[in-house]
């Protein structure tokens, strides 16, 4: 089992296919590829979103409150069951973002969130472990959200910290919860369409500011879950 831990503010704003290539074509100056994006491509993230049986963790983060909170399974690329996958706790205080996570086999991981098994490689102890045992006690949690997406992703040359992350393809479903299987679903944005997400310990470089307002570019609210739970309440109401 290992650990990580990342704190930091993320901003996010909603690009189209134009917007987007201009800013890529001007990050040669001042960015970096993630290693992950092997020839300046894309890799994918998948995750199965943890929640209550009413949806009670979507439903007060859509509120936009001071303090809220997510639980979601997590893997790069559509994993085996021995793969390496990653049980995350996001927290989110003023707009601060707090991931802290947990590394364990795929199969593992489903064993201990689906029906309790305590995985061999978990430390019972460790700090990170007694945080998400304790929220999947406190609100009784069960898989609700396949949510998949393609992402492209850069680092600052001079501040490791700093990293910018391109997300589109973004597919949902709420059967078949399960990361093994792939990614298919419902989209949620239109084609052509991109999330971007500037992540930051500090402010946000000032030529990385003059370029966003030139190209009027400005910070908006999006949560993919979030996005999904609205949009299925919506058509749910449609069938009434």
């Amino acid at each position: 089992m290992s650990i990580t831990v990342f704190n930091r503010y993320e901003k996010k704003y909603l690009l189209t296919e134009d917007k987007y290539n201009t800013l890529v074509k001007c990050f040669e100056e001042y960015m970096v590829p993630d290693s992950h994006s092997k020839d300046g491509g894309f890799y994918s993230i998948c995750n199965i979103y943890y929640d209550t049986d009413t949806d009670e963790l979507i439903r007060k983060s859509i509120e936009k409150p001071v303090y809220k909170e997510k639980l979601r399974l997590r893997s790069y690329g559509v994993p085996g069951v021995m793969d390496e996958s990653f049980i995350e706790i996001k927290k989110k205080f003023k707009g601060n973002v707090n991931k802290r996570r947990i590394t364990l086999p795929l199969q593992e991981a489903v064993d201990y969130l689906d029906r309790d098994i305590l995985p061999p490689s978990i430390d019972p102890d460790s700090q990170i472990f007694r945080e998400i045992q304790f929220m999947r006690q406190r609100y009784t949690l069960v898989p609700k959200v396949y949510l998949s997406y393609d992402r492209r992703a850069y680092f600052g040359k001079d501040d490791k910290d700093f990293r910018i992350t391109f997300d589109t393809n973004i597919q949902t479903r709420r059967t078949d919860l399960n990361l093994s299987s792939g990614a298919y679903g419902l989209h949620i944005l239109p084609k052509g369409h991109w999330i971007m997400e500037i992540k930051v310990t500090q402010g946000v470089p000032m030529w990385l500011v003059k370029l966003l307002s030139e190209l009027e570019i400005y910070q908006t609210s999006f949560s993919k879950y979030g996005t999904e739970y609205k949009s299925l309440i919506k058509n749910n109401t449609k069938r009434r």
